[in-house]
């Protein structure tokens, strides 16, 4: 197979979605893993590592995401592990379904790679994209995710609701309210679980996957081999890697982490508070559906621009994504600190699914005249998205203990200087982060830790 369509999707240019192999397919092990639990697993040596060697938290640099266009390869997607890397084969392992359901089974892959398959392209963003701007703010219990926590890859597996039907799921008259989902990855508090209502599970529009392949190719270590759940529109920590044991219940997973991660509780709210007062049990505060979201990615972090004279034109890149299926209307871009806005053009990469779903990230770009880029000493280029539901994004960050959803204006500093090789006049470019706890210089962090010199 040389590439897919799907969904309707004809690819652009006479492209494809996808090549037969991820074209920065890892074979190596990186140094840093050797001596980890992890020193088996090959891994691209450019991604970010968030959390040092171990456990596995990685984000690609945004230009390197954004230059592999719609669909992202594997080697660069994005990692969030909490502990290990479980080794498993794809021949020993199983899939157990119980619970509320006539028929309790235990699949085998081949099992699965039996049933009718759907494969589409969806978008996966960690919750906690974006989250070191509110650790500048103040620290939460998270770390620094920049704004390439995300990635776009096509997933093929077999739908949730046909493995429960196969199972003779029961219905919320008899009980059956929630689906739980647990992975093999172990932890000292337990394996990774959490659940979903039962209408979103079995919804044929929802899209809810048993993931096997990513980009024709059948899942790598990292991303869940061999089996993973998908839920578009919904924030990455709700899809179980390296899924073992699905059951149907009356309430929702008590699994450790299904209370104790992805929640957005009120800015007022410490970790000390949310223990004391019982905050991860109060079901208003958890998160699935991803919210809107936007950022800058042209001009690049420290991007020079030489000046020309008159008429010098400069072409403003981005991306945006939202939750729930609803589809991006538009981004609008801002150079005098939001007094006023200009849209962007959109590309929206997909087409709708046959239920009007979109599942995945977009893109934007606007032309915009060098010479309002230099109107004043503080300029500034802000962007926004919105969604068909018109969610826009807020002005301003809200904190929160788990640093989760910040989705504020992107805010990208412009600076007059020299260039540094022909002492001509030029702008610099600042972003407000990089990602990571070790990468200093973006706006945000000298606005909250003093220049990046006296850091040095």
């Amino acid at each position: 197979m040389s590439g897919i369509s799907v969904n309707g999707m004809k690819p652009r240019d006479n492209t494809v979605l996808y090549k037969d192999k991820d074209p920065l397919h890892q074979k190596d092990i990186d140094a840093r893993d050797v001596g980890t639990p992890d020193d088996w697993v090959p891994r691209h040596p450019d991604l970010v590592r968030l959390t040092g060697r171990h456990p596995f938290n990685v984000e690609p640099p945004l230009p390197a995401l954004m230059e592999q266009g719609f669909i992202t390869p594997a080697s660069l997607h994005y990692v969030r592990n909490h502990g290990a890397v479980p080794k498993l084969e794809w021949d020993s392992f199983r899939l157990s379904i119980d619970g509320l359901v006539d028929a309790p089974k235990v699949f085998t892959m081949d099992d699965l790679v039996k049933m009718p398959a759907r494969e589409i392209p969806v978008t996966l963003v960690c919750a906690g994209n974006r989250r070191k701007e509110e650790n500048l703010r103040k620290q939460t219990i998270g770390f620094n995710w920049g704004a390439a926590g995300h990635a776009c890859s096509v997933w093929k597996g077999v739908l949730l609701r046909d493995v429960l039907l196969e199972c003779g799921v029961k219905t919320p008259d008899d009980g059956a309210n929630h689906v739980c989902f647990v992975g093999a990855e172990s932890m000292p508090k337990g394996r990774y679980g959490t659940s979903i209502n039962w209408f979103t599970a079995m919804d044929p529009a929802c899209d809810v996957m048993l993931a096997y392949e990513q980009n024709g190719e059948r899942l790598t270590p990292d991303h869940g081999y061999p089996l993973r759940l998908i839920i578009p529109g919904y924030i990455g920590g709700r899809m179980i890697k390296w899924l073992t044991e699905i059951s149907v219940t009356e309430a929702e997973s008590d699994n450790f982490f299904h209370f104790n991660d992805n929640r957005v509780l009120p800015e007022h709210v410490t970790a000390e508070i949310a223990n004391a007062e019982g905050w991860w049990y109060k079901p208003d505060y958890i998160i699935n559906e991803l919210n809107i979201n936007s950022a800058i990615a042209y001009p690049a972090h420290q991007e020079l621009l030489p000046l020309e004279g008159d008429g010098q034109k400069y072409t403003v890149k981005g991306y945006c994504y939202s939750g729930g299926g609803r589809k991006v209307i538009r981004v609008e871009l801002s150079v005098d600190g939001g007094e006023n806005w200009t849209l962007s053009k959109l590309t929206h990469p997909e087409k709708p699914t046959e239920y009007g779903k979109y599942w995945c990230w977009c893109f934007w770009e606007l032309e915009v005249d060098v010479s309002e880029l230099m109107m004043g000493e503080n300029t500034e280029l802000l962007c926004r998205g919105w969604d068909a539901a018109m969610n826009r994004q807020p002005e301003a960050l809200t904190w929160n203990v788990m640093g989760m959803m910040n989705n504020s204006y992107f805010r990208i500093k412009v600076h007059r200087c020299l260039h540094p090789t022909t002492s001509k006049p030029a702008l610099r470019f600042q972003h407000p982060t990089l990602a990571g706890p070790g990468n200093f210089g973006g706006w945000f962090e000298e606005l909250s830790l003093g220049p990046a010199e006296a850091k040095s």
